[in-house]
Order: C-alpha cells, then sequence, then structure tokens
C-alpha cells in the first residue's frame, strides 16, 4: 500500500510516500480502506516536534509513528476474528487520535475504537472533516467547560476546524454564541450560528464589557489572565491548549446524529491529492485555514476547480 512516511522532525519536504505491507487485521480489529484524510495543526505540530515537548510522546530523536494522520472516512475491507459490531463493505469514519496512522491506504483500527458508520448524507471527504475538530470540540466545551443551556458562550478562534464545529455544537446545546475571529471569515462563522462575531484585528473582545459563562480558546492563543475579565462569576475558560481530548466512539456516534440532523456541517476550506500532502501541510501550516483540509485518495475525488483552489485560492463553504 501506498503511505506518507516521514523519519526525522522537519518542514513539509520530510514527507515521502513509500509503498508498505499492507496491514492484516487482527482479532477484534477491522481494516479499513481510506477514501479521505485530512491535514490538522496536531499533523504539522507533530511533523515538526513544535513545540519541543511534542517529542516526549512521539519519539525524542526520530518519530516513533512514521505515518501521521488522526482522522479517516473509508470502507471496511475485512475484519478480524470475533468482531461483531461491524461487517465488510460497511462505510465508517474514525478518528486514530495519538495513534495516528491515517495517511495511508489502509488503516488497521480496534473495533471498539472511535470508529462509528459514516453519515449517510456526507461524501468521504465532507466525513474526514468532521472528527478532528468536532470531537475536540465537544470534549472541551461539555466535559471540561461543563457547556449549559442559556449559556452566554464565545469561541476564540471560531474560524478553524476545532472553532466552526464548536460554534455548531454550542448552538446545539442550547448557548447563545459569540464567535472571534478574522474579518474574512466573519460571514461563514456567522452562517453557522454566531449571534456575534468579533473581529479580532479590530476589537479585543475582553474589552467590550461583556461577560460570558464560558470561553472556549479553540486555537490556544489567549490566556486565562486575558480572558478573567470577560468572564462572568462562576464562568470558566476552557482551552485547546491544556491537553488532547479524550474522545469515545459514543461521542462520534453523537456527533454522526447530529450531521444526519442537518445540526453539524462540515466546513472544507481546501482539498487536496494523497499526492499533495506535503503541500496541504504547508498550507496548514500558515495557521489561516478555515475549517479542515481534506485529502483524498480517490483519484476521482479532486475535480479542476478543487486543484484551482488548492493552487491558489480560499474558498471554505460549510457543506
Amino acid at each position: 500500500m501506498k503511505a506518507v512516511v516521514y523519519h526525522k522532525y522537519g518542514g513539509p519536504d520530510v514527507l515521502q510516500t513509500r509503498e508498505l505491507d499492507k496491514p492484516v487485521p487482527g482479532d477484534n480489529e477491522i481494516l479499513v480502506k481510506v477514501r479521505a484524510t485530512s491535514v490538522s495543526s496536531g499533523d504539522w505540530r507533530t511533523r515538526k516536534a513544535d513545540p519541543f515537548a511534542v517529542r516526549l510522546f512521539s519519539g525524542l530523536l526520530r518519530p516513533k509513528q512514521p505515518i501521521l494522520g488522526s482522522v479517516l472516512s473509508g470502507e471496511i475491507e475485512a475484519v478480524g476474528t470475533g468482531v461483531e459490531r461491524f461487517s465488510e463493505g460497511e462505510e465508517i469514519f474514525a478518528s486514530t487520535g495519538t495513534k495516528l496512522g491515517a495517511h495511508a491506504e489502509y488503516v488497521r483500527l480496534p473495533e471498539h475504537g472511535v470508529v462509528a458508520g459514516k453519515p449517510a448524507n456526507l461524501s468521504h471527504e465532507e466525513a474526514a472533516a468532521i472528527p478532528f475538530g468536532a470531537l475536540t470540540a465537544l470534549f472541551f466545551l461539555r466535559d471540561k467547560g461543563s457547556i449549559q443551556s442559556g449559556q452566554k458562550v464565545l469561541i476564540y478562534g471560531a474560524s478553524g476546524a476545532v472553532g466552526t464545529a464548536a460554534v455548531q455544537l454550542a448552538r446545539c446545546f442550547g448557548a447563545r454564541v459569540t464567535g472571534v475571529c478574522g474579518p474574512a471569515n466573519r460571514e461563514t462563522v456567522k452562517t453557522l450560528g454566531a449571534g456575534q462575531v468579533i473581529d479580532y484585528s479590530r476589537e479585543d473582545f475582553a474589552g467590550r464589557g461583556e461577560l460570558y459563562d464560558l470561553i472556549f480558546d479553540a486555537v490556544g492563543k489567549t490566556s486565562p489572565s486575558h480572558c478573567r475579565k470577560a468572564l462572568a462569576p462562576n464562568g470558566r475558560f476552557v482551552s485547546v491548549a491544556s491537553g488532547v481530548a479524550d474522545s469515545r466512539a459514543e461521542d462520534l456516534v453523537l456527533l454522526k446524529k447530529l450531521v444526519e440532523a442537518g445540526q453539524l456541517k462540515p466546513v472544507i476550506d481546501r482539498r487536496y491529492s494523497f499526492e499533495q500532502i506535503a503541500e496541504a501541510h504547508r498550507y496548514v501550516e500558515k495557521g489561516h485555514k478555515t475549517g479542515s483540509v481534506v485529502i483524498t485518495l480517490d483519484p476521482l475525488g479532486i475535480t479542476e476547480s478543487d486543484a484551482d483552489l488548492a493552487a491558489a485560492g480560499r474558498g471554505a463553504r460549510a457543506v
């Protein structure tokens, strides 16, 4: 099978396409033919070992896991002995979490991992845009932030993969949402459900005099001290910088239900082919993407307009 690997930390040029042995599912495992994946902020930070502390988990001198990629959508090609939850031919989407490995044509997953049936109303490319941002947002809003209906919630960095999901999920929880983003993404964030959108380049949300029950930093670029004066009494501040989201299969099943009900939509900035993963890394590392950057392993999945978009322009949209 083809896989994109790296054996040393560094820039996008350390990524190389290689032929590897096709994995075989063990007991209670499924073998998935990957149709689409994505490149997230976690991918480029791991590839670059930025911050240096990444090496404590991924390998001090060189990567222990040579294949990046934490999300995928595809079809089950084979199942191991004892698998009862899934069957061959079933379409799924999944998160591999910190185990990575999704930037390959085939991935072996535990039956009881963070895997669920693909939403019926999404393509594989659209489904691959969901897990990273939405699972992260769900964990920090619900599990860390204890979000409640009727609360005033501010999402800082509302236009990224985590932020666009957070805006939508906060609305699903019944919150009144304010999004903070750049001017280019104002309308996108508003369309996703934010009642107010603050342009960070023109105004400091913490100086407006408004108080929020929950502030979620979806990009790790603000601080508790800065946000303190914008928090209501007993208000909470949570940030992606505080740790890795702990996700379960039932969380992905919940996201599937929300997608199929039209309450959660993927936001895709650009689509790249499998051979363009290094280019996707370069783009994501700039830190200006809106929503997700998707990688398709289907040669027919990239249209001429997608290729043009990937090469020269932006066109993020909620699908």
